[in-house]
């Protein structure tokens, strides 16, 4: 009887140990990485804070400007927030819930049954697209679509 209430107990303080190395982790990496000559003068600080918070946004506003346009737009936002992550704990937040989504997600996309039914429904689709063009080119060939002339 004292063994199964001591083994709850056991895995209670083994989560609330995970849970301290986690907040732990959390803590350690938050804050400023400027150096410390830097964090010693206020003003300096602040000047350091703004220009990281300056070349930042000029990081990310240019990946916005490339999600339309070619190049890796989201890439670049990434690197955005990374630069003000070195300054802001906002940005450090951020970075870490981006993170630990992408990671989620792409421990979903590599489970077993997603990736099944992925490759099924790829399959579906295509086999869909190759008999419309089939279909096409039986009934028109080879010709486009805005030079044909009788339907």
């Amino acid at each position: 009887m004292n063994t199964g209430s001591d083994e709850p107990g056991e895995v209670a303080m083994a989560d609330d140990a995970g849970t301290e190395g986690t907040a732990e982790e959390q803590e350690q990496g938050l804050g400023s990485r400027a150096p410390e000559f830097i964090k010693a003068r206020r003003i300096l600080h602040l000047s350091w804070q703004v220009g990281i918070f300056v070349v930042g946004l000029a990081v990310v506003v240019a990946g916005i400007i490339m999600l339309p346009l070619p190049g890796p737009g989201w890439v670049v936002i990434f690197g955005g927030m990374a630069i003000w992550a070195t300054e802001f704990v906002w940005a450090q937040l951020v970075l870490r819930w981006t993170k630990r989504k992408v990671t989620e997600a792409a421990a979903r996309a590599l489970d077993p049954k997603v990736r099944r039914r992925n490759i099924i429904l790829t399959s579906v689709g295509l086999v869909i697209i190759a008999v419309i063009v089939g279909i096409y080119l039986w009934k028109f060939g080879f010709e486009m679509p805005w030079n044909i002339k009788n339907q």
